[in-house]
Formats: structure tokens, C-alpha cells, sequence
């Protein structure tokens, strides 16, 4: 099957980009592929055996229909605006055409210098590229909207950074790269007709439905508050940290992307910094929400030439709402209850206090949480906790409400299972792969991928344990 490319960005948006191709590594060569993905995008098996080097993975060679660009952007960067950005060291090679007639972009990351590199080297290496493809995957089979990684390639190619490190690339996949800053970057400009004609792409491509509306902006606008307000809910309730909220880091589409110095939480500190760069935090856990907010505002003032600031204020006031009732949602099904009623949110508020005071294991805690049963005042979760005492007090109060439900154990077990994750990608079960990584074993790449795609699985095995001494040092930083 031959694969089909479209170039919408590049023959609808001139002036949107830069058009130039990869620049290719040394010696390089692929070391990981996406099976399951290069499946479901119908990619021949034959171009991940190229017959030299590493072919399209690796910026070598391109596939018929393909118009490789790298696009400007700006954004505001730790909340002061930071003028232009643009894809520094990432290049949009195509859009595939699927057969279902949408589309996805495939992106190399860290495919050399471009115009937007500012004082960037245009590359990635291997440590931030094996991150990358395994927090996407991870979140991904969490069920949470995210950018995917389809293939790594590795060079002899050197990168300097706080030390010398080798070359890598990142084929990225996601239904779009468009992000806030993107009309953020013509709306400083004073470019109020590139705002629009941008907005004008997305709706089309993307909200098809709304593109003959009257009030399709608004509608438009809405709906992206409500995706970054559901995503943000996300995030919370699996206990990922970004790192990174940067409006040039926020999708249109309500995405995951640009994974850098993420982290999941291990001991549940709501204050969590997973980016030691982050030295003001105000990237931290439990700020995400209201970053999300603040960053959607920012958006909102680039589309006030054409959407009525009132309606964009209107619109705005929404989002703590759609926020708040995604996360009761989720955080009564993780709980394990079936309706809703007025004390559970005094129930969710008093055990996480419990996980803070003792630094509980946020994804053991609701896990082992799903062992429950209703009639039984003994739990496994109890030897967790240090204070046994405020343990069986909320404890009595929980298996109170579950009785309320009058749902069978195992009905409900099965559901908290199937929500509340056995494993995620803790930094250190990521730098245990790299580690290997960088002295040409993959073999531990291969295995937590593949132990990825089917977290709620119980395991017995370390990538369910909590981390060693060594992980909890980790500091992870932008630089990548």
C-alpha cells in the first residue's frame, strides 16, 4: 500500500512557515518503531528496513506528496511573552491522508536548524527522544489525548548539553501541531487577518461542522476552552506534571504535547516541580489548572480583533465548570462510586490531605484502593499509612458511602481496576531505559514500551514498584 501525503499547511498558509528539509545525522539508524501505530497508519513494515541509513526516520530520504516546513510561532514562556519561537529543531514533513479521509502530521523532532533555532543547536538527543516516545505512548494508553511517537533513530552525531550526548530524532504523529501561540505570533505582529485566516484552517480541517456558522468562531473558541479544561482534568487525576505550560506548548485540539521535563507523581506532593528550571514553580502539580486557564486568556486576547471580548470572557467563565465536573467524573470513578452525591468531594479532599501529610504513592494508593470490599474493614492500603488511626477513620467513612451504592464488589473493583493504572511511567523506569540506551542496549526500550500499552494489567514486576532511592533524586530540566 502506497502511503498519501497531503500539504494543506503549506499550500493554504504561505507566509505560516519556512519551507526547507531535515538535515540528516550521522550514521544513523533506527532503534524503535511503533508497531501498533505504524499498523493503525497502514505504514509499510519494508520503510522501517531501509536499504541504508535510516530513510524517512531519519530525515534522509522523503515519501512522495511530502512538503517538509518548519512553522512560526510564538507564545509567552513562564508567563512573560517571549516574541517569536517557531520550530526551533522539528520539522513537519506531511500530512498523511488516512482512509477515513482526516489526517495526521508527521513531524520530525530534532531534524536539524532552521530559521527558529534562535540560539539552538536544531537538535534533539537520545534521552529527550526515548522520553518523548515513552510519556506519549504512556499517555496515550491512559487514554488521555496526546501527540504519538511512531519511530526513534539514533546517530554517532554529537550534541552538546550538560554533557555530550549522541543525536537522536522523533518521528511525531498528532491530528495537528497548531498551538496557542501560533496566533498568538500574528496577533502581536498586528496581523489581525493571518489570525483569522488561521482560524479559519482549523475550523475547516478540524471543526468542519461549524464552518458555514454565523457564530463559528465562538462555538470554536468554547470548545477548545472545553478540551484544554478536560485535558487539564486529566492530567490531575492520573498525576502528571507537564513541566512545561508554555503557550507554545498548549495544542488547539486539547493535546498533550512537548514532553520535557514531565514527571508522574510518586509520593503525592501537590506542589510537585517536575522542571528544575521551574525555579518560581509555577509549573507545579496542582498550578496546571489554572496555567490551563491563564493560557487559554492569552488566546482569547489574539482573537479579540474578530470575536466579541464579551463572548470570549462568556466563554472563558466556562471552564472551571467543564473542569471541575471531568474531574468529579473521573475521580469518582477512580473512587469507585457509581453516582454522585454531595459528601464526595469532602471524602476525595480528605484523603488526598492523609497522601500529602504522609507522602503516599499516588498511583499505588488508588490502585490498592480498588482491593476494597465493602463489608470487610481490613485493606492492604492500611499498612501504607504510618497513621493507622486517621487510615481507618476515613476508611470507615469510604465503606459507609460504597454501601450507599449497592453495587457488588467485584462490579466495582472491575471498574476502578480499569481506570486506576497498575503502572505509569515514573522518571525512574524511563532513566533506567535510557541509561541502556545510551550504551547501545535497547532491549529495556522495547519492554516498558511494551508494558506501556496495557497499564490497568496487573503486573508483578518493578515497573509497578515504587521508585528506588536513586530515582527519587532525578532532576530533569528543559535542556533537551
Amino acid at each position: 500500500m502506497t502511503l498519501s501525503f497531503t500539504a494543506r499547511w503549506h499550500d493554504e498558509l504561505p507566509g505560516f512557515y519556512t519551507a526547507l528539509n531535515p538535515t540528516p545525522l550521522s550514521n544513523a539508524r533506527l532503534i524503535w518503531h511503533n508497531a501498533p501505530l505504524a499498523e493503525e497508519l497502514a505504514v509499510p513494515a519494508a520503510l522501517f528496513t531501509p536499504e541504508q541509513g535510516a530513510g524517512v526516520w531519519g530525515g534522509e530520504t522523503l515519501l512522495p506528496g511530502m512538503q517538509p516546513l518548519a512553522q512560526v510561532y510564538s507564545g509567552h514562556q513562564f508567563g512573560v511573552w517571549a516574541g517569536q519561537l517557531g520550530d526551533g529543531r522539528g520539522i513537519l514533513l506531511g500530512e498523511q491522508l488516512l482512509a477515513n479521509g482526516q489526517t495526521v502530521d508527521w513531524h520530525l523532532k530534532g531534524a536539524g536548524l532552521t530559521p527558529y533555532s534562535r540560539m539552538g543547536d536544531g537538535r534533539a538527543v537520545l534521552r529527550s527522544t526515548i522520553r518523548e516516545s515513552l510519556a506519549s505512548e504512556a499517555m496515550h494508553a491512559l487514554g488521555i489525548p496526546t501527540s504519538r511517537a511512531l519511530s526513534i533513530v539514533t546517530s554517532d552525531t554529537p550534541v552538546a548539553r550538560e554533557t555530550m550526548e549522541q543525536g537522536a530524532m522523533l518521528m511525531r504523529i498528532a491530528q495537528s501541531h497548531v498551538r496557542f501561540g501560533h496566533f498568538e505570533h500574528f496577533y502581536y505582529r498586528r496581523e489581525p487577518d493571518k489570525v483569522r485566516q488561521l482560524a479559519d484552517f482549523v475550523i475547516n480541517h478540524h471543526w468542519p461542522q461549524w464552518k458555514d456558522d454565523a457564530d463559528k468562531y465562538l462555538l470554536w473558541f468554547r470548545d477548545v476552552v472545553a478540551r484544554t479544561a478536560s485535558l487539564m482534568a486529566c492530567w490531575q487525576t492520573v498525576g502528571f506534571a507537564h513541566g512545561v505550560m508554555n503557550t507554545d506548548n498548549m495544542s488547539i485540539l486539547g493535546l498533550t504535547i512537548d514532553y520535557g521535563p514531565y514527571g508522574f507523581l510518586d509520593d503525592y506532593q501537590p506542589g510537585f516541580i517536575c522542571n528544575h528550571s521551574d525555579y518560581q514553580g509555577r509549573y507545579s502539580f496542582d498550578n496546571q489548572p489554572s496555567v490551563g486557564l491563564w493560557n487559554l486568556q492569552r488566546l482569547a486576547q489574539s482573537l479579540s480583533p474578530f470575536i466579541d471580548v464579551e463572548a470570549l470572557n462568556d466563554a472563558l467563565d466556562s471552564y472551571q465548570e467543564v473542569l471541575l465536573q471531568q474531574f468529579g467524573k473521573l475521580m469518582r470513578r477512580k473512587l469507585g462510586l457509581m453516582t454522585q452525591q454531595k459528601g464526595d468531594n469532602d471524602i476525595l479532599n480528605a484523603l488526598f490531605a492523609l497522601m500529602a501529610r504522609e507522602g503516599s504513592d499516588f498511583t499505588r494508593t488508588f490502585r490498592m484502593l480498588g482491593q476494597t470490599e465493602q463489608h470487610s474493614a481490613a485493606s492492604p492500603l492500611r499498612d501504607e499509612f504510618i497513621d493507622r488511626q486517621a487510615f481507618d477513620d476515613w476508611f470507615t467513612r469510604y465503606r459507609a458511602r460504597l454501601a450507599q451504592e449497592n453495587v457488588a464488589d467485584d462490579v466495582r473493583q472491575a471498574q476502578m481496576n480499569a481506570v486506576n493504572p497498575a503502572m505509569v511511567l515514573r522518571n525512574w523506569l524511563a532513566q533506567r531505559a535510557i541509561d541502556r540506551a545510551e550504551n547501545g542496549d535497547y532491549a529495556e526500550l522495547h519492554r516498558l514500551h511494551e508494558a506501556l500499552r496495557t497499564p490497568f494489567v496487573e503486573r508483578a514486576d518493578d515497573y509497578v514498584s515504587r521508585p528506588p532511592d536513586w530515582g527519587k533524586r532525578l532532576e530533569v530540566s528543559c535542556s533537551s
